[in-house]
Formats: C-alpha cells, sequence, structure tokens
C-alpha cells in the first residue's frame, strides 16, 4: 500500500489515511467513513478496512458506498443522496441495492459499478423498477 500512496501523493495535495466508522475533516472537506465489505464474498472482506464515504457538501449528506454489500453500517447511514452499487458480482446486485435504498431513503439513489466489467442494462432497470417513492433514481451511467 505504501508505493502506492507514494506513486500518487506527488499529485495530490494530501493523502490521509481513513478507518471505518469515523469522521473527518480534511482541508474544509467533512465527511464520515463506513464500513464497505463483502457479507458472503471474498472479494473485500471487512477486515481489509475498505470504506465508503458520507461527504458533507452545501449542507448536503452524500453516501458513495464503494464496493460493498448490504451490511449493517450501510443500513444505518442517513443521507440526501446515495450513490450504490448494483453490479452483484463485486457488490450488492440491484435487488439488494433497491432493499438498501428502500431502508435508508435518501431523496435521490444513483446506480454505479455496473456496465463495463460486470452488470448491464437489465441490472439497471432491476434497481429503477425496486426503488420505492419518494426516493427519486438518477441514472447517469449512458449504456
Amino acid at each position: 500500500m505504501e508505493n502506492k500512496i507514494g506513486s500518487i501523493s506527488g499529485k495530490m495535495r494530501r493523502v490521509v489515511s481513513v478507518k471505518q466508522g469515523a469522521f473527518y475533516e480534511v482541508d474544509g472537506l467533512e465527511f464520515d467513513t463506513v464500513a464497505a465489505y463483502n457479507t458472503l464474498k471474498p472479494f473485500h472482506t471487512k477486515g481489509a478496512g475498505w470504506v465508503g464515504y458520507i461527504l458533507r457538501i452545501d449542507r448536503k449528506a452524500i453516501y458513495i458506498a464503494g464496493d460493498t454489500d448490504v451490511t449493517k453500517e450501510a443500513k444505518g447511514v442517513k443521507c440526501d443522496i446515495a450513490l450504490v452499487p448494483i453490479g452483484g458480482t463485486y457488490t450488492m446486485n440491484a435487488k439488494q441495492a433497491a432493499g438498501l435504498i428502500n431502508e435508508i431513503k435518501p431523496d435521490i439513489a444513483i446506480p454505479v459499478h455496473y456496465g463495463s466489467v460486470i452488470g448491464g442494462k437489465r441490472d439497471e432497470e432491476m434497481f429503477i423498477e425496486n426503488v420505492k417513492e419518494p426516493t427519486k433514481v438518477e441514472v447517469k451511467i449512458r449504456l
């Protein structure tokens, strides 16, 4: 990991290591970290320390779930906008992601992590079909 950070650190102003379940303020940007992991797959283990983020921008909380399944930590997120993976192979699938969205109830849900390596148009459609009002789905990936 140190080599990866060293190779990009010259391109960035600052690199900050984070831990799961913590609040940070870095150069005026406030964010919380949320554990991001697979529950029944070997790809992203909880012990690896991977995280998603809840950014606080313009009085909005924006959840970027990262590579994760539906977890107890994700179910506890409070946000206005949620970007959730729907691809299924390395993350939750479209129905599971819709279930998470229906539980945390953001104003807007944006499906991500599909369309190139895994997942496709049907996953997007399934997500849209299963997200309940009042949450609105905004699709940003054009397939």
